[in-house]
């Protein structure tokens, strides 16, 4: 146990309550709950809580498509959640709803609590309205073309080609979501929080450490082109809370659902009711507070939240920890391929604790994307968990049983061996405290390496088969079992039931705290199987099941830019292999044995490609160094007598010397992918 013992609250970001969970919802969700399970083991203080997103125009119009309540449909999608959540063991302390009235409580005084200190203005603006729905249109059920890169195709509040945060009026072209009509314009009256009252504060917060350097860097661009007053009303119809003292206008849905956080601890206060809500969220908290995000939400998280929370008196959250988005087989994940898998539909055909483990394996504290390489998956569970892990208790534990009446041996005869393996314990601490659970992963497999050439060297069915070697053999498979018992101490937070039933074998709870000390004149129970290997074929069958769902799915509603001219139709597995990448242009040259090509090296965000491209007669070599373009990232590298040529360049324009790149403050980072 470490010395001294700490105070925590974690969340994870709200699921919103009109979906299902699948695998990208799951990484978050694991990585938070693997971090959170090895600070309990740790001894600290932690609760770990979340909640359904529940309001909002999308849950109020689906609920209306299924011809029910919208109370109604939360309620099932809540247990649905959960029980997808109890299913990969997310070890939740408490699980609410933001339709509730802990959370109502909390937004009406903080609400409040802004107005009376002055954060809270009230103006008229003009809105877009839908005029065949009779309703003003929230931000997300207006698209358009957005007016800073011009792709087409995007939300009415920010674009996710670029990254750019605007208001739906400022969308070009603009349709409602809601019946594809084009909106008109109508005079309503909103309340605004007034962010840029906080700007100091929350740059000063930003670069103090409380984020990751590249999110921090990201919301200097921000106050850079300076802070606007968020609007925080909505008007009805609308499914949340309605404003005091204000008919007929709701809270926007973003503004109460952080405020969930805070009411799903506060129900669990009530529940326990040895838990002070205020030494967790008081202005002069000493607790720490950490949420787990998305990288799609930092604005809110990084920006609003901990402003709202200084505006009314709260203390702000001691970090965001933001992780990046799941691929799957180096693609987004697609309902076509069959890899866009729900939660309960993985559940249905391999073990939750393949994807933990998995999504261990190759987290880190940074906000890389994670691809979920499903041949990768399977060789590396079944490389690691199985033949290198359990392998050294399945290869030991008969003879124990068999031969030793399932005794260990009295004394440790590898001492330094088993130092070994202990003297690791603070470097994998130090990296899951970090969230660099890939680092821990390397770590305890390379012991595992280590325990595996005991094993091999000692041989102990070779020694079995020897009269009078009992002594010997209890050495050898005491000591590994020992070993084991290390090893699966330590990966108890990514593999809560595997070190379940190693306990149950071991007869020993594994604690950090123990290991020190090893199993000694110990009896162990009669060994069974710990863990299966995956099975391709299942994986397989999981896929094809993603691929049915998506077959027997109610069809989708037409979307606002049904009316537009389509292009001429082709296969969408064929366009989802391209993976296209926005990509700085680092040094450009002249092919002197070519009239057409340039030589352009290309950053790719920390990865450099050559490309020969041909776009000579737009653009002289000088022109183009320091410009960015989209190329086309996993186009097998062809082999040009000039040089091996690893992509393709895109370029728009009607050719000759009208050939556009983008310029660098068009908004596009290296590495981006275009969507």
């Amino acid at each position: 146990m470490s010395s001294a013992s700490r105070n925590i609250l974690v969340t994870c970001a709200l699921p919103y309550a009109n979906g299902s969970i699948h695998l990208g919802h799951m990484l978050e969700h694991v990585q938070a709950d693997i971090w959170v399970r090895f600070q309990r083991m740790r001894g600290h203080n932690i609760h770990f809580i979340c909640a359904d997103d529940a309001h909002g125009t999308p849950i109020m119009l689906k609920a209306q498509q299924l011809g029910i309540t919208p109370e109604e449909m939360i309620a099932a999608v809540s247990e649905e959640h959960q029980t997808d959540f109890a299913g990969f063991k997310i070890s939740f302390d408490n699980y609410h709803s933001t339709h509730s009235e802990e959370n109502r409580h909390f937004s009406e005084l903080i609400y409040t609590k802004l107005k009376e200190n002055g954060f809270i203005k009230s103006k008229t603006i003009s809105q877009l309205y839908d005029p065949e729905k009779n309703m003003f249109l929230p931000d997300r059920f207006v698209k358009g073309t957005c007016p800073k890169c011009k792709a087409a195709d995007q939300y009415g509040d920010n674009c996710e080609v670029c990254g750019a945060t605007y208001s739906p009026t400022e969308l070009i072209n603009p349709k409602s979501a809601v019946s594809g009509a084009t909106p008109v314009m109508k005079d309503t009256e909103h309340f605004f929080f007034d962010l840029p009252q906080f700007a100091d504060m929350l740059q000063a917060w930003t670069t103090s450490g409380a984020l990751q350097e590249e999110i921090s860097n990201k919301l200097n661009e921000w106050f850079t082109s300076g802070l606007h007053q968020w609007d925080i009303t909505r008007d009805a119809p609308y499914f949340g809370f309605e404003i005091p003292g204000a008919p007929n206008k709701f809270f926007y849905v973003w503004l109460d659902a952080p405020i969930g956080y805070m009411g799903s601890f506060k129900n669990l206060c009530d529940k326990c009711g040895d838990i002070n809500f205020d030494a967790f969220w008081g202005q002069n908290s000493d607790a720490e507070l950490y949420h787990f995000i998305g990288k799609d939400i930092v604005y809110f998280h990084s920006l609003f939240w901990p402003a709202m929370l200084d505006g009314a008196g709260f203390r702000k959250p001691s970090n965001v920890f933001v992780h990046g988005y799941v691929t799957v087989n180096g693609a987004k994940m697609s309902k076509s391929r069959g890899t866009f898998i729900k939660a309960s539909t993985y559940l249905q055909h391999l073990d939750p604790e393949c994807l933990r483990y998995y999504y261990a394996a190759k987290l880190n504290n940074r906000i890389d994307d994670l691809d979920l390489n499903l041949d990768d998956f399977v060789a590396r569970v079944n490389s690691d968990v199985v033949n290198k892990l359990v392998n050294l208790a399945s290869r030991t534990a008969g003879f124990v049983t068999k031969r030793l009446d399932g005794k260990l041996a009295d004394t440790l005869s590898e001492p330094a061996l088993y130092a070994t393996f202990t003297s690791a314990s603070e470097r994998i601490a130090e990296a899951y405290e970090n969230r660099e659970f890939s680092r821990a992963i390397r770590e305890i497999m390379a012991l595992a390496d280590e325990a595996n050439r005991y094993v091999d060297e000692k041989a102990p069915w070779v020694i079995a088969k020897q009269e009078g070697q009992e002594s010997e053999l209890s050495a050898v498979c005491s000591t590994t079992l020992n070993l084991f018992r290390v090893l699966m101490t330590y990966l108890k937070p990514v593999m809560p039931e595997l070190a379940a039933r190693a306990e149950a074998f071991l007869n020993v709870t594994l604690n950090w705290g123990d290991i020190e000390q090893p199993l000694l004149a110990h009896t162990v129970a009669p060994f069974k199987a710990l863990f299966n290997r995956i099975d391709p074929v299942k994986v397989a069958a999981m896929v094809e099941a993603s691929k049915e769902e998506q077959q027997t799915a109610a069809p989708k509603a037409t979307g606002p830019l049904a009316d537009e001219p389509i292009a001429p139709e082709i296969s969408y597995d064929d366009f989802a292999k391209l993976d296209l990448r926005v990509a700085l242009i680092k040094k450009a040259e002249a092919v002197p044995e070519a009239d057409k090509l340039l030589r352009l090296q290309l950053d790719l965000g920390g990865e450099t490609r050559q490309v020969f491209a041909g776009i000579k007669s737009a653009y002289s070599p000088e022109q183009l160094e320091g410009k960015l373009t989209v190329m086309v990232a996993n186009l097998a590298p062809r082999k040009m007598r000039f040089g091996m040529s690893e992509g393709m360049v895109l370029a728009a324009g009607p050719g000759g010397k009208d050939l556009f790149v983008l310029e660098p403050h068009e908004g596009a980072q290296p590495g981006m992918r275009v969507k």
